[in-house]
């Protein structure tokens, strides 16, 4: 009775994860993603089929030749990056707080964004799958396939999200809901403000902002923001082994490293870099 007491009373009085450096962990994980999909998805698809990269900006990429791989190689490189973070998560123990939460974040940030292309382009039938489908076929029937498979592989992209930050949050079950929205909003909105505000650089105008970085990110993570009510229903995400969530504490060098980043991003790749022709 005194030992269950007493692990409520540390549960209750564990300090809640640094908002700072939880911002600063986000938009690297969202600059990260980004140039995972515009470069070396996109990119990497240009130069696999001998074409030329011409331009790669936070928002878009584009190549000297049309080909569904480059269509398709932004997305790709989204998936394997998430799945690359899972590993990696997993390896990494309760000593290394803030890596463990960058790898988490990395990876819900790159599934989400993956995930969510399907979803976006087969609803509005743009995006990158929505190019990507056209030509074969009956158009509706492509976009209904995306959609459905979309919200399918979206779902369980939130899901494994929420399996994979147990240990972030501990398994009180108040306690639990609380942390995770702070670990999943905060990052939610410094993210999509940063890209926001590079895309906004861009010289292709305000639509490309409104497609590419508003939708990828405020539409494409917006997972962050509502899965966290699955926490309040045990039997969907039941509690993880460790009763006390890893602390992530504050590092003033992370910090200003993290936006010393950020700033570099948005003057480099807001207005985009154009290669030699």
């Amino acid at each position: 009775m005194q030992s269950a007491a007493k692990q409520e009373v540390i549960l209750n009085t564990t300090p809640g994860p640094d908002p700072f450096t939880i911002a600063s962990i986000g938009i690297l994980a969202y600059m990260l993603g980004n140039v995972l999909h515009e470069g070396a998805g996109h990119g990497g698809a240009c130069i696999l089929v001998g074409a030329r990269p011409l331009v790669l900006s936070s928002v878009h990429f584009e190549c000297s030749a049309e080909s569904r791989l480059v269509m398709a190689g932004g997305t790709i490189a989204n998936f394997i990056a998430g799945a690359l973070f899972f590993l990696l998560g997993r390896l990494t123990g309760r000593s290394h707080p803030r890596w463990k939460y960058f790898c988490w974040i990395s990876m819900t940030v790159n599934l989400f964004t993956a995930t969510g292309y399907f979803l976006f382009s087969g609803i509005g039938g743009i995006g990158d799958w929505g190019e990507f489908i056209r030509g074969l076929g009956p158009q509706w029937l492509w976009r209904i396939g995306l959609t459905i498979f979309g919200a399918v592989t979206y779902f369980l992209a939130a899901r494994l999200s929420l399996f994979e930050l147990r240990p972030l949050i501990g398994s009180n079950q108040e306690q639990r809901y609380q942390r995770a929205v702070r670990l999943s909003t905060i990052p939610y909105f410094a993210g999509g403000i940063l890209m926001c505000v590079s895309g906004a650089l861009n010289p292709r105008g305000m639509i490309l902002i409104l497609i590419s970085a508003a939708a990828s990110t405020f539409g494409g993570t917006s997972g962050l923001m509502w899965d966290t009510n699955w926490l309040r229903h045990g039997t969907m995400i039941p509690t993880g082994p460790p009763a006390e969530p890893m602390r992530i504490e504050r590092s003033w060098p992370f910090i200003v490293g993290a936006w010393a980043v950020a700033i570099a991003f948005i003057i480099v790749l807001g207005p985009g870099v154009r290669f030699a022709q």
